[in-house]
């Protein structure tokens, strides 16, 4: 049972003033006290939970009719073990959380490996039970985050209840979930299925800490129980949830007159749990090196191009640029609009310490940071904000490691948490140092938060839309983030994906595809050593049957890389069709041959190919060699009539008519109507 002092100074007047308002003196609660406003057992507690619950409700409700979209094929749609169900749950826990998707048990699938298989298992049961329908997994996103919010508020009026008298801190505690509930910036967690894992991780911390408050102030074991699972269900979900390793240590300093030795009692539970899961991560990844930079762009964006050659920025250069992002997130909690879930390179532009953006948002940061460290010894709710907004933001940030992109909105969803309760309690004190009525501060707070509320209510639920499914979130994205590589690239490729899914050569589908072509030239003057795009580009120029493009930009993604199995095989066709416009349309027979033997060396039993070749050789009369393509055609497909026939029509003109005859007879056997085409060989073979 933690000990509480019998009283302390009132509370009041502006931060440092050292004034207080006499009819607002204020004296620390009892332990009853703070259980019953962590307990929100009280009516306005009621009230304010019900409408947490369905305002987060109702700002998502319309993502229920939504697709899966952007990273959900990696972690549901596309991912083997979570399309098994519960059969997956085993290999959910014992592989990197990526193996089902890139299906190799290669270690280091993406920078530093992942391992957060709780979700992953969320959606194999959820699969399990309702199917793999979207509608289901927004439907959980959503209720889950309702949760949060409310969790949020149980554990803020608890916080507040040390600070302000249990009615103000009620009301304190639901501006602060409102503004977490409506804020946009939290579209990137909820509307994407995929972002269970932001809302687990931290609605597993907040609850542990929640519950183990509760612990300390009841002294029963069973809350600390809870607490314990909790934060395993939360760290198991996402890393970051780790930064909680000193969120809570901090919350006992702020919120509690727990001894040093107390607070290091109530922590270690969550160290003993951290250390579980690093042994478990290591176990499961054990060849997977964390903090090695990338040599590609799109996982280092710290990369620029000198010469032909991307190479690292300078140290100066990196943290200008990483302080710049920085102070991005302060604007977007402030003004979060526009939004964008994509900030790849080149969006964010390549800062030094001599431009103003960079150098304001270091200030802004260290001046937080100063705040913070002299407020421990006041113990100031803003302080205590400020802190949780720095440190679980420490872990994305990439001041220490690289995650892989300048910034994401995703990543401000732990920490906004924190700016959530600085801001309330900034208005709370400063309202403090108004002398209104002491019934009206609780409203005037609630008023100017939800103001701000219902702004951010509405700008949720028009962001929303964009989340309805890829083509729709890529297109309204790329206008957004115009600069990005990697949005343009998604948006050439969906473009792609629904044009091969049109059977016609309409207008629709020609449309979509030259608007893929113009987004991936775009990608590669962004990125010129950009893979994907000179891939998809010369995919996206086979369709248009502009086969030069496509061989010119194939060879670039082949000279990228000459492993990847797809980029081969596009290629191999792009030389094969090209060699055929040659040889047919052009009547270019030696480009034909060589653009077809270049398709024959990557694709050497490709049956169309062998085809061709017998054909053009067969045309410049060399009859033997045409013969021995026809032979090796007819390897590659012998349950086809066509190839027969045709082998039948080659050993003919090298007067082999024994051969010729059994081709044509094994030809007639697998089609009857073959003999149509024996009466038109006259005209050219294969004609």
């Amino acid at each position: 049972m933690s000990k509480i002092p019998k009283g302390r100074k009132s509370v009041g007047g502006k931060p440092g003033s050292g004034k207080s308002i006499p009819t607002t003196k204020i004296t620390t609660p009892t332990a009853s006290e703070i259980n019953a406003a962590l307990e929100g057992s009280k009516s306005p507690q009621r009230l304010h939970l019900a409408i947490l619950l369905g305002l987060s409700i109702l700002l998502y409700a319309n993502t229920l009719g939504h697709e899966f979209v952007l990273d959900d094929a990696i972690v549901i749609t596309e991912n083997m073990h979570v399309q098994k169900g519960w059969a997956g749950l085993a290999d959910i826990f014992n592989k990197d959380t990526f193996h089902g998707f890139f299906k190799t048990d290669k270690q280091g699938l993406v920078e530093g490996g992942r391992y957060r298989p709780f979700t992953l298992a969320m959606f194999a049961i959820e699969g399990g039970i309702f199917g793999h329908n979207p509608f289901w997994g927004h439907l959980f996103n959503i209720l889950w985050y309702g949760l949060t919010g409310v969790v949020f508020y149980l554990l803020a009026s608890g916080l507040f209840a040390f600070r302000w008298n249990k009615v103000l801190s009620a009301w304190l505690a639901f501006a602060a979930a409102l503004l977490f509930v409506a804020h946009p910036l939290h579209t990137e967690a909820v509307a994407n299925i995929k972002g269970r894992d932001e809302i687990m991780a931290l609605l597993g911390s907040l609850a542990a800490l929640y519950f183990s408050l509760r612990g300390y102030h009841s002294g029963k074991l069973g809350w600390e129980a809870l607490a314990a699972l909790c934060f395993l269900v939360g760290i198991f979900s996402k890393e970051n949830a780790i930064t909680f390793l000193a969120i809570v240590p901090l919350t006992y300093w702020f919120f509690t007159n727990a001894s040093i030795g107390q607070i290091f009692r109530y922590t270690a539970p969550f160290v003993l749990i951290a250390i579980f899961f690093l042994m478990v991560r290591s176990n499961v990844l054990p060849d997977v090196q964390i903090g090695t930079a990338s040599n590609e762009l799109m996982n280092n964006p710290y990369l620029k191009l000198e010469g032909n050659q991307y190479v690292p920025f300078s140290g100066a250069e990196r943290q200008a640029t990483v302080f710049y992002t920085l102070g991005k997130y302060i604007q977007l909690f402030l003004v979060p609009y526009p939004l964008t879930h994509d900030y790849y390179p080149m969006q964010i532009p390549r800062m030094t310490w001599g431009q103003p953006g960079a150098i304001l948002s270091f200030l802004l940061y260290l001046g937080m940071g100063i705040y913070g460290v002299m407020g421990l010894r006041k113990k100031s709710p803003i302080a205590y904000g400020l802190l949780f907004y720095l440190i679980t933001l420490s872990i994305v940030s990439n001041i220490w490691l690289v995650v892989g992109t300048n910034m994401s909105e995703r990543f401000v969803f732990m920490p906004s948490v924190g700016l959530c309760m600085a801001v309330v309690a900034s208005l709370a004190s400063w309202f403090y140092g108004v002398k209104l009525p002491q019934t009206t501060r609780p409203q005037t707070v609630i008023f100017s938060i939800g103001a701000i509320a219902l702004i951010f209510g509405g700008l949720t639920i028009l962001r929303n839309n964009a989340w309805k499914d890829n083509l729709t979130l890529f297109r309204t994205d790329a206008k957004t983030s115009a600069n990005s590589a990697k949005v343009r690239n998604a948006l050439g490729g969906e473009l792609i994906v629904r044009a091969e899914k049109i059977k016609n050569d309409s207008l629709t589908k020609v449309a979509f595809l030259q608007e893929a072509a113009t987004n991936l030239l775009k990608a590669i003057e962004l990125h010129p050593g950009y893979k994907d795009a000179f891939f998809l580009l010369g995919t996206c120029n086979i369709h248009l049957r502009n086969y030069p493009e496509a061989v010119k930009y194939l060879e670039g993604a082949y000279s990228l890389n000459s492993s990847d199995t797809n980029t081969v095989r596009n290629l191999s066709v792009a030389y094969r069709l090209l060699g055929q416009e040659e040889g047919e349309k052009k009547g270019n027979l030696a480009n034909a041959l060589t653009y077809l033997q270049k398709a024959l060396t990557l694709s050497p039993n490709d049956y169309t190919t062998l085809r061709l070749l017998g054909v053009a050789y067969h045309v410049t009369q060399n009859y033997a060699l045409a013969l021995s393509y026809f032979e090796k055609a007819r390897n590659q497909a012998p349950q086809l009539a066509d190839a027969w026939f045709e082998l039948g029509m080659a050993y003919e003109f090298v007067k082999d008519d024994t051969n010729a005859q059994q081709a044509f007879a094994k030809a007639g056997q697998l089609d009857p109507n073959i003999q149509q085409k024996f009466q038109d060989r006259k005209q050219g073979v294969g004609q």
